[in-house]
C-alpha cells in the first residue's frame, strides 16, 4: 500500500524532475549494489575523447557518492516534494515550457564540464543542484527561506547559505561556487 502511495505521488511530479531524481536515484544504488564503479561515471576528458566512453559526460550529474549525510542532502533539493526547488521550477517558473527546462540542464551541464575541466572537478552533480537552487532563487526574489530553521532569509541569500553550510562541512567550496552567480543568469530573471 505504501509502494503504490509512493508510486503515485512519484508519478505526480513533472516529466524533466521525474526523470533526473530517478536517474540519480538509479545510479547511485547501481553503486551500492556495486553493479557500477564510481570509476565507471566520473568525467575523464582523456576517456571521454580518446576512448569515447561519452556517457561519462552525463554520468557524472548523477552520483553524489555513496548513500549518507551527503547524498540525502543533495536529494532534498532534488527529489519532489513540497518545498523542492527543481520541482518548483519546473511546476513554476518553467511550467509548459519544458523545452526551455531542458535546455537550461543542458546549458548548465555544459558549462559545467567545461569550468569543472579547469577545477579537475570529476563529480557535478551537487553543482547542478546549487544551479537549480540559484535558478530557483533569483526566480523568486520575495519568497522568505527557513533554513534548516535555524535561519529565516530571503531567497536569493539561500545558495551562499549553502555554500556555507558546506564549507562548515568541510566540503570545498568551489563546487558551490559553479553552480552560483554569473553563470546562470540567462536563466535567473
Amino acid at each position: 500500500m505504501a509502494w503504490q502511495g509512493l508510486m503515485a505521488e512519484f508519478l505526480q511530479v513533472p516529466a524533466v524532475t521525474r526523470a533526473y531524481t530517478a536517474a540519480c536515484v538509479l545510479t547511485t544504488a547501481a553503486v551500492q549494489l556495486e553493479l557500477l564503479s564510481p570509476f565507471q561515471l566520473y568525467f575523464n576528458p582523456h576517456l571521454v575523447f580518446r576512448k569515447f566512453q561519452v556517457w561519462r559526460l552525463v554520468t557524472n550529474f548523477l552520483f553524489f557518492g555513496p548513500l549518507g549525510f551527503s547524498f540525502f542532502f543533495n536529494m532534498l533539493f532534488v527529489y519532489p516534494a513540497p518545498f523542492r526547488y527543481c520541482r518548483m521550477l519546473e511546476e513554476g517558473s518553467f511550467r509548459g515550457r519544458t523545452a526551455d527546462f531542458v535546455f537550461m540542464f543542458l546549458f548548465g551541464g555544459v558549462l559545467m564540464t567545461l569550468l569543472g575541466l579547469l577545477g579537475s572537478l570529476f563529480f557535478l552533480g551537487q553543482a547542478l543542484t546549487v544551479m537549480l537552487v540559484y535558478v530557483w532563487s533569483r526566480r523568486n526574489p520575495q519568497v522568505r527561506v527557513n533554513f534548516f530553521g535555524l535561519l529565516t532569509f530571503q531567497a536569493p541569500f539561500l545558495p551562499w547559505a549553502l555554500m556555507g553550510f558546506s564549507l562548515l562541512l568541510g566540503n570545498s567550496i568551489l563546487v558551490d561556487l559553479l553552480g552560483n552567480k554569473g553563470t546562470f543568469a540567462p536563466f535567473s530573471s
